[in-house]
């Protein structure tokens, strides 16, 4: 008998297992903080016999060296992949035992990267688990626009022939485990339930019934903008990351607070945002320590940028280092717990800005100007309707440009609330009267607002 564990960092929408028998195991495509597999392993009573990536990672910072190292498991690295430290190279067709009647093989599978390789876990030579990486996700593919412009659509047809390899290769009751396809960025579309099989895929996965060209082509369309700090992940994760340190950072105090601000590094909120509109510290920028924090707080801000956490206490502050760690952001400078009125200084007070649901922006009186209305969804998110005379920046691009948001009292939204709190502390920090909508989307039609269905 096995077992596979999965790892889900919610995050990052991503998945992490640990698959063995009764004395060893495999850890694949670990996630920087290695200590969540190495306890997992130890709930089982097992030794990490060996750590195998699917693929030089885009979305994250792999823990699979250090992992290696601690635990003096083999280290399994796809043989094409560039890297510059040792690791034993993986190619087609190779077999690893891992315990008992157990093997992994290896299973070329290119197309998300051109050395991508996916592992069938087999039990006395039948096959039951393939770990897909960013090849064959749950009704979908991993996107192949991450590694290089001019490989973007010969990879995707090698995505249709790496999943249709899969497909024949593997009975229909072989399990599909990916590593992406949970809210990553990595994902060429979103998963469609929580677990699926080979057989399932055959009947729902578009590039097992598409032919190639027309599933190409729907794929290149559909693709969403890459995340910047995407560019800095593949680099770190081909040199050999280091090892964390989530020790707690500096504390820093409101005189530090306020000269970090005023030097133009980062200063971030964690708090909801429901506190952070209520009072927070003029200057600083709202990304909740329970979104995607480890994937919008990368994303815009500037990289390399000295950035302090401000927390309502300690354990949210070692949640987001934990999470922040993942994608390269190794130390805070600096770091504080508690309420605004202890991070500002002395005879200042926290500022605040307004909150309000579609219908409120729907009994907003013109008096003689319109309001702004401000929405930062993605572009694919947009195409399915808009409110009527919106301006459209998404999130991602607003610090860039927003000195095109036009001028007057700017009503800011998402498709939910937490980005349009990011959108609205930018804003705010930047000196703009602003209201952040916190409500669904679906809601402003009902509230009576001209929303723009093209589809309609």
């Amino acid at each position: 008998m096995f077992f596979v564990d999965t790892i889900e960092i919610e995050g990052l929408g991503n998945r992490h297992y640990l698959a063995g028998g009764a004395n060893a195991a495999v850890a694949v495509d670990p996630p920087r903080d290695i200590d969540q597999v190495i306890e997992a392993a130890a709930r089982r009573g097992v030794r990490i016999t060996h750590v195998v990536e699917t693929h030089l990672h885009n979305d994250y910072v792999t823990g699979g060296l250090e992992l290696a190292r601690v635990t003096g498991a083999v280290y399994l690295v796809p043989a094409d992949a560039r890297v510059s430290f040792a690791r034993v190279p993986v190619r087609d067709g190779d077999v690893i035992g891992v315990d008992g009647g157990l093997t992994l093989r290896a299973v070329a599978t290119p197309g998300h990267t051109p050395h991508h390789t996916a592992y069938v876990l087999e039990e006395d030579g039948l096959a039951a688990v393939a770990f897909t990486g960013g090849s064959l996700l749950i009704g979908t593919v991993g996107r192949p626009d991450l590694v290089e412009p001019r490989l973007t659509e010969q990879l995707a047809r090698a995505q249709h022939a790496s999943a249709h390899r899969l497909a024949a290769e593997l009975p229909d009751a072989a399990a599909v485990l990916p590593t992406h396809g949970f809210g990553s960025f990595c994902s060429s579309g979103q998963a469609e339930g929580d677990a699926s099989t080979i057989g399932r895929e055959k009947s729902v996965n578009d590039a097992l019934t598409r032919d190639v060209d027309t599933f190409v082509t729907d794929l290149l369309a559909g693709l969403e903008d890459v995340p910047a700090y995407y560019a800095h992940m593949g680099p770190a994760n081909a040199s050999g990351p280091a090892p964390v340190d989530l020790t707690p950072p500096a504390v820093a105090d409101s005189e530090e607070i306020a000269a970090r601000l005023a030097a133009g590094e980062w200063v971030v909120d964690l708090r909801h945002r429901v506190a952070f509109a209520e009072g927070h510290v003029a200057g600083s920028f709202n990304f909740e320590a329970d979104g995607k924090l480890a994937t919008y707080l990368p994303w815009l801000m500037p990289w390399g940028k000295p950035v302090t956490l401000l927390a309502d206490s300690p354990g949210q502050l070692a949640r987001a280092q934990r999470e922040l760690v993942r994608v390269g952001i190794d130390r805070p400078a600096a770091a504080a717990t508690g309420v605004p009125e202890q991070w500002v200084r002395q005879g200042e007070a926290p500022v605040s800005f307004r909150r309000a649901l579609f219908a409120d922006l729907a009994a907003e009186p013109g008096a003689g100007r319109e309001p702004v209305v401000l929405d930062v969804r993605r572009d694919s998110e947009r195409a399915g309707g808009w409110i009527e005379g919106s301006v459209h920046i998404p999130v991602h691009l607003l610090a860039q440009r927003i000195h095109e948001v036009p001028a007057g009292t700017v009503w800011v939204h998402c498709a939910g609330g937490m980005r349009a709190a990011i959108a609205a502390s930018l804003l705010d920090a930047a000196g703009r009267d602003v209201v952040a909508v916190d409500d669904g989307f679906g809601h402003a039609a009902e509230a009576g607002l001209s929303v723009t269905c093209p589809t309609s």
